[in-house]
C-alpha cells in the first residue's frame, strides 16, 4: 500500500523527452544557419603519420562509425554544435545502457524495498524504473546539452587506442572530472558534474520524502559518478573489442599505426 502521492516519474521522463522533440526543429534550423561556427579554434589533428610505439600506447582516438549502444563515443576530433549536443542528449536518453542500468537498478531497489513509499508489485517496479530513467535523462539534458552548450564543453568520450586495465581505470575516472572544451583543450568537467547535481536536485520533485534528504541526494550523486566510471571503461574498450575480434573492416576507430586516407 502506498502512502505517498507525487509526480509520476514516468510522466516526468516523457515530458522531458517531449520537450526535447519540440525543441529539435528550432535547434536544427539554428545549426543549419551557423554551420561554420563548428570549426574548432585549435582542432585536434587526425593521426596522419605513424607515431612511435610509446605514443601509440597513449593515443586518444575517436570512433569512425557511430555507436548506437554508446552514442557519446566521439566520431570526430572537432567540436559539436548546439544542435549536435541536443541530439546527443536525446540519443543518450533512449540508449540501451540507460535502459539496462535503470532496469537492473529498479530490480535491486525492488528487492530491498527502497524507497519504501513505492511499495511492491509491478506498479511499484514501474515507478522505480521510471524514476531511474528520469534521473538519467535529466542528467544528460543538463550535462550533455544545457551546460555543455553554455560552457562550450565537449560531453563526448574519446577512447584510448590500446587501453590496459589499470590505465583504462585511471583514464575513465579522470574523464569524470576532466573533459575537452570546444577548442580541444582539457578543462574541469563542470558541465557533467553540475549536470548530475542539477538532475538529482530535480529528482526531489518526483521521489518520495525519504529520498529528499541531503544525505540521500549525495548518495545518489556518488552512485551516479561510480556508474559513470564503469561506463567510461566499457566505452574505452569498445573500439578495442571490435579490433580484437578481427572486425577492423568495420573501421570502428582509426588505427594510429596507419596514415588516414583522404575521403
Amino acid at each position: 500500500m502506498r502512502t505517498h502521492q507525487t509526480v509520476k516519474p514516468q510522466v516526468f521522463h516523457y515530458l522531458l523527452l517531449s520537450l526535447a522533440l519540440a525543441c529539435a526543429p528550432n535547434l536544427r534550423a539554428q545549426q543549419s544557419t551557423t554551420g561554420t561556427d563548428a570549426v574548432p579554434q585549435n582542432p585536434q589533428p587526425q593521426q596522419a603519420s605513424a607515431p612511435s610505439e610509446g605514443a601509440v600506447a597513449t593515443f586518444i582516438g575517436y570512433a569512425t562509425n557511430r555507436s548506437i549502444f554508446f552514442p557519446d563515443i566521439a566520431t570526430s576530433p572537432g567540436p559539436l554544435s548546439t544542435g549536435d549536443k541536443f541530439e546527443l542528449f536525446v540519443n543518450q536518453s533512449i540508449s540501451p545502457p540507460y535502459i539496462i542500468v535503470s532496469a537492473v537498478g529498479a530490480a535491486y531497489d525492488q528487492a530491498r524495498n527502497s524507497p519504501k513509499e513505492f511499495g511492491q508489485g509491478w506498479d511499484a517496479y514501474g515507478s522505480r524504473f521510471g524514476a531511474s530513467m528520469a534521473r538519467s535523462a535529466s542528467s544528460s539534458f543538463f550535462g550533455s546539452f544545457v551546460l555543455a552548450s553554455a560552457l562550450h564543453q565537449d560531453p563526448r568520450f574519446f577512447p584510448q587506442s590500446k587501453p590496459t586495465f589499470w590505465g583504462s581505470l585511471k583514464y575513465s575516472a579522470q574523464r569524470v572530472v576532466v573533459t575537452r572544451n570546444d577548442s580541444g583543450k582539457d578543462v574541469f568537467n563542470s558541465s557533467a558534474l553540475f549536470g548530475t547535481f542539477a538532475a538529482e536536485g530535480l529528482a526531489n520533485v518526483y521521489l518520495p520524502p525519504s529520498e529528499q534528504t541531503v544525505g540521500s541526494n549525495f548518495a545518489r550523486i556518488g552512485i551516479d559518478l561510480a556508474w559513470r566510471v564503469g561506463g567510461n571503461m566499457f566505452k574505452d574498450y569498445w573500439p578495442t573489442f571490435f579490433r580484437n575480434m578481427g572486425l577492423n573492416r568495420l573501421k570502428v576507430i582509426p588505427d594510429p599505426n596507419q596514415p588516414q586516407r583522404p575521403r
